[in-house]
């Protein structure tokens, strides 16, 4: 009788450990790495998806040849 109870006892501590501890951290364990996968995806710029916000393919951020570079702007400062 008392090796049953241990062996009952056993068992649903077996119980526990696999569905609130193993099963969950499984879970959750393949669903950062899905979410991984599809971040790495959208950084390498699959095919059909919208291009990658922070490469700048236009020149804007070379300075026009209209303007000189190193004019100084004279400015006033305003006491309250």
């Amino acid at each position: 009788m008392l090796q049953f109870i241990l062996y009952f006892i056993l068992a649903y501590f077996l119980y526990q450990l696999i569905f609130k501890i193993i099963i969950p951290v499984y879970r959750t364990t393949r669903q950062i790495k899905k979410g991984f996968r599809e971040m790495q995806e959208r950084m390498n710029g699959q095919p059909g998806e919208q291009p990658n916000p922070f490469q700048n393919t236009t020149a804007s951020n070379q300075p026009d040849k209209g303007k000189q570079v190193g004019d100084y702007i004279d400015f006033e400062e305003i006491k309250e």
